[in-house]
């Protein structure tokens, strides 16, 4: 077999498989777990062998034939990746495969070089770059636990994915699921798949699937990234250190699944407990307005311009244990209390200190 004969089939087989690779990694189809993108890099891989067992066989080819193709090669992988690019915003898989086909790549090439070449070179060149690779490995590692910006953590028991921040008793829980067969292209994703949340609020993403996931914002997971969530495990985010806006998220293990979170400025409503309101006197406006109508995701605000303290506590003067959703304790004077009302319905509350002074907050 001649050295064009070993490399034609190398330089076909190359050029679909960079094709269907690029292809998949850039999020036009899903075809890693289904198999096509396993099978592209295959092809691809096969293509590469006959291409390096013609090369070291009897050099680069320069016929005219050999240039054609490599054009062919050059169009076909170029219009499929301008196609790619053009139609997909996620793009985050393809740095790191061609970054690891790099590191793959020349230590084999320059191996197999040796090893028909230069043979009596080759103990001494393969114990190079085992050791480049180990050293490059432990400074990775080692660096990712203690370097600058380290991205690695032992996680503690019970511990879930970064970033995930706990809620105090006021701050609402949005939470949306990661639902059983999600890693099945088709199958929903996210669950749900959009939602609309006041900045200050706290999603919670759990995994119901049996597979670990991820919810990476897109493109590269510089504002939020879970890192791998653990089936049963949850993540949550706290939407109080981010900007008001629309961010749009995936999975980066399978980055078929997206979903979409708008994170809206805080709406509030302004009540104020007034001058004299610790005096009971016909007339006399104690929290004003007394009643107060708001929509769901609404932080109230109650300011103090009594001279004394008050306080703001949900239920009525003759409950057993009023308190039970919101209590301020004392607002001390020109000082304020607020609560986010995120569920529909009336909830009455009054001052413990003087409870002739009550109010009402309807959400609707």
């Amino acid at each position: 077999m001649s050295d064009w004969d070993l490399m034609m089939p190398g330089m076909g087989l190359t050029a679909i498989g960079m094709a269907g690779v690029i292809l998949s990694y850039l999020g036009i189809a899903n075809t890693f777990l289904t198999g096509m993108q396993a099978l592209s890099g295959l092809t691809m891989f096969v293509g590469m062998i006959f291409l390096s067992a013609g090369i070291l066989s009897g050099g680069v080819s320069t016929s005219p034939r050999a240039k054609a193709t490599t054009l062919v090669i050059f169009g076909i992988a170029g219009s499929v990746a301008t196609y790619a690019i053009g139609q997909n915003k996620i793009v985050t898989s393809l740095p790191v495969f061609t970054g690891l086909l790099i590191i793959i790549l020349v230590p084999t090439i320059v191996l197999a070089f040796f090893s028909m070449k230069k043979p009596k070179y080759f103990k001494p060149v393969a114990t190079i770059f085992v050791a480049a690779m180990i050293v490059g490995i432990g400074s990775y590692t080692a660096f990712g636990f203690i370097g600058p910006g380290a991205q690695f953590h032992l996680p503690t028991a019970g511990q879930n994915a970064t970033n995930s921040t706990a809620p105090t008793s006021n701050v609402p829980v949005i939470s949306i699921e990661i639902p059983a067969n999600a890693s099945v292209q088709g199958n929903p994703s996210f669950t749900p798949n959009e939602v609309t949340v006041p900045k200050g609020d706290i999603i919670e993403w759990k995994n119901n699937d049996k597979v670990p996931h991820t919810v990476t914002n897109a493109p590269d997971g510089a504002i939020f990234d879970s890192s791998i969530i653990k089936p049963g495990n949850t993540f949550r985010l706290d939407t109080s250190k981010l900007n008001a806006t629309e961010y749009n998220y995936m999975c980066t293990v399978h980055p078929f699944m997206t979903g979409k979170i708008e994170i809206t400025a805080p709406m509030f409503a302004n009540v104020t407990i007034s001058s004299g309101a610790s005096k009971q006197a016909t007339g006399q406006k104690y929290f004003d307005p007394q009643e107060i109508t708001v929509k769901a995701g609404t932080t109230v605000v109650w300011t103090n311009a009594d001279s004394v303290a008050h306080t703001v506590t949900s239920g009525a003067p003759t409950d057993s244990t009023p308190g039970g959703l919101f209590d301020s304790g004392l607002v001390k004077p020109g000082k304020t209390f607020q609560f986010a009302f995120t569920k529909e319905g009336t909830t009455p509350y009054f001052c413990t200190v003087h409870p002739w002074m009550t109010g009402k907050v309807t959400v609707g």
